[in-house]
């Protein structure tokens, strides 16, 4: 993958995915959104188990590029808002895990992106939040449906209306952020929580990333089904039957993903 806004590596069976525009925070822009389409067009999610998504320099991604607002019409901004719910909408649905680290800012987009990974990790250095309303605007890549799923309708309004950001602290203390570590060691706790993952089934990772997903907003007989598929499924594969002979014969599981 050859890539000029984005980064990508593999160690291990776990990418890296590095948004690599320091020079602007990161910033979403129409080239870096395309890039990041392209990414997942390309992306074997079946080469690796777990995702990891940082910022270079400064910054995981500080919101978009208002440069590219000024002049933008109506039926542009929706199309763009779209694209970017769309974008997103892929990364949330990936079969793999994928974890945010997030090192600097983490605003409007930036936030969004995070939103749409399984689970953050952040810095005591990280500042996030939806600042559009100082713009007059609103979140448009699925923030204010993300967010309040996340930490509920009253928290999340406290966030959007206000416009203005947190710490990741603050954020751990509404449930949102499920680590918060030292600047120098969040590549090492995120790398440390991917092989945590990395080492369970996979097929029984991403069915229980599923009955999550779509479960949550469900009714609960509806998600109570969803779950009982789907744990249903897991009998039909070898990971399952490896998982019970290993946990019988006191070993360690050799997952294949089957």
């Amino acid at each position: 993958m050859n890539f000029k806004t984005i980064k990508y590596e593999v160690n291990e069976g776990i990418g890296v995915l590095t948004i690599n525009r320091p020079e602007a925070l990161n910033a979403l822009n129409s080239e870096l959104i395309h890039e990041l389409y392209l990414f997942t067009e390309e992306l074997d999610t079946a080469s690796i188990r777990v995702l990891i998504v940082t910022g270079a320099g400064k910054a995981f991604v500080a919101g978009a590029d208002i440069n590219e607002f000024k002049e933008m019409s109506p039926s542009h901004a929706a199309a763009l808002s779209h694209r970017g719910q769309s974008l997103f909408t892929i990364f949330e649905e990936m079969p793999i895990t994928i974890i945010a680290a997030v090192n600097g800012f983490a605003l409007g987009g930036g936030l969004e992106l995070a939103l749409a990974c399984d689970f953050i990790i952040a810095s005591e250095s990280a500042k996030m939040g939806l600042p559009e309303v100082s713009l007059g605007l609103i979140p448009g890549y699925g923030g204010t449906q993300r967010l309040s799923r996340n930490i509920g309708k009253c928290l999340a309004r406290a966030v959007v209306m206000s416009g203005d950001m947190f710490s990741a602290q603050k954020f751990y203390d509404w449930g949102l952020v499920v680590e918060v570590t030292k600047p120098e060691d969040l590549m090492n706790v995120a790398m440390k929580w991917a092989k945590t993952v990395s080492k369970k089934a996979p097929l029984a990772v991403a069915a229980a990333k599923k009955a999550i997903n779509e479960g949550y907003n469900s009714d609960r007989r509806v998600a109570m089904e969803i779950e009982a598929q789907l744990f249903a499924e897991c009998f039909n594969t070898e990971d399952q039957k490896e998982g019970l002979k290993a946990f019988l014969e006191k070993r360690s599981p050799q997952f294949q993903g089957k």
